[in-house]
């Protein structure tokens, strides 16, 4: 089994970029509310661990959050429902050996104290929850106040005297007490800004070396990001698994090495990741895209390696990803590069996304029969764009491929 030295803040951190793309205009929403519950843990007197699980849940805890539907309900200060994303975000964390420690926290971070307290979990739990769920709030408000002046400050004793209106109710007496504490200053309210928010950030990142991880807990890791994307459309669902499996299989029929496979196996899961800036209804058309929604659609390769290319140890994935859309006639995107350029492996990535699509029910059309997908391939292949040596790999095994592809 492969061992990866991997960064786990970078690939935290790069996951909240991920979620980030969601709101497209309410950006860095985690990276504030992460801030805030660190600085409010601090007050209290939280260190080491303790304090570090509450940054990392805070910075995901809207890891359940994929449609821009639901990312424009968490303006409001509360609304129906509002528990459904933490529910979603709590099973995809449970599901990573490296974040399953973060899951209950992300469930309960939208639980009013009154009810969170008498509520038979760690106490620990409670309180990085809610302390979460407060500085969300807080959050909330202050965008509120920010569309209305232009400096934060003129709404600072606003924010203040809602969250001390819902003392004992929704939050935690300390918690409140904490913030109102630490919120006197300006120098609070200045660090939400973007600039000093990516400056705490680069603190915490250099607090944490890389570690060795095995496959299987990378695996876990790197699915908690497809199947973000994947809850984004309903016809894109289980398409990253799709594309991982089928390039780990065409990577062992060309009798790559067995890291090489895994690495594969581990871009097609990333391959689609900047699809979450693109808006839902241009995903879920029925029909052709017009040239405003192409080019909406065409960044998200780039977006791709835009968030994964600062994990340290998955330089090779983020590019073998986000070169997915490239073509060996130099007519792809975003970077138009030519076959000499492309590796073999990123080669095998570009034909198993084409061949998992053609193969999955889309807004467009119904799923693709093996017999159907060949000469749409070849076509492709003739035209210059996909490789001809992986196509005719598929071709040799296309029942197993599309086998694979489709379970």
């Amino acid at each position: 089994m492969s061992v990866y030295n991997v960064n786990l803040h970078e690939a935290i951190y790069s996951l909240s970029d991920a979620l980030d793309l969601v709101g497209v205009t309410h950006i860095h929403h985690g990276k504030r509310v992460a801030y805030m519950a660190a600085e409010c843990g601090k007050q209290l007197g939280w260190k080491g661990q303790d304090l570090d699980d509450l940054f990392q849940a805070a910075i995901l805890h809207d890891s359940g959050v994929s449609t821009t539907y639901v990312h424009s309900q968490l303006a409001q200060f509360e609304w129906e429902q509002e528990s459904d994303h933490c529910r979603i975000g709590a099973e995809l964390l449970a599901s990573s050996p490296l974040l399953k420690h973060l899951s209950d926290t992300v469930l309960y971070h939208h639980t009013h104290w009154s009810e969170l307290k008498h509520l038979d979990i760690p106490l620990a739990v409670k309180m990085h929850a809610n302390c979460i769920y407060m500085a969300d709030r807080v959050d909330v408000l202050a965008l509120g106040v920010q569309a209305q002046h232009q400096d934060i400050l003129l709404g600072k004793d606003e924010i203040r005297s809602k969250i001390l209106e819902k003392r004992g109710d929704w939050f935690n007496p300390e918690l409140v007490d904490a913030f109102l504490e630490i919120s006197n200053s300006d120098g609070f309210w200045f660090a939400l800004e973007g600039e000093q928010i990516s400056g705490y950030m680069s603190s915490w990142l250099s607090h944490s070396a890389e570690r060795g991880m095995e496959f299987a807990e990378l695996k876990g890791l790197v699915k908690v990001f497809s199947h973000i994307v994947d809850a984004k459309s309903p016809f894109t669902k289980q398409h990253s698994d799709g594309v991982a499996s089928l390039a780990r299989y065409l990577g062992g029929l060309f009798s790559l090495p067995e890291r090489s496979c895994e690495m594969l196996e581990l871009a097609g899961y990333l391959h689609d990741i900047g699809k979450l800036r693109v808006p839902d209804e241009i995903l879920d058309k029925p029909g052709k895209l017009n040239l405003s929604e192409n080019v909406s659609m065409r960044r998200h390769s780039f977006d791709t390696y835009g968030i994964l290319k600062n994990i340290k140890g998955m330089e090779e994935i983020s590019l073998w990803a986000a070169q997915h859309h490239e073509r060996v006639n130099g007519s792809g995107y975003p970077y138009q590069l030519h076959e000499g350029e492309l590796s073999l492996e990123a080669r095998i990535i570009a034909v198993a996304d084409v061949f998992q699509a053609l193969a999955q029910n889309r807004p467009y059309r119904d799923s693709l029969k093996p017999e159907e997908i060949l000469p749409i391939l070849k076509e492709q292949v003739q035209s210059g764009k996909i490789d001809g040596e992986v196509v005719d790999c598929v071709e040799a095994h296309v029942q197993e491929c599309w086998r694979v592809a489709m379970s």
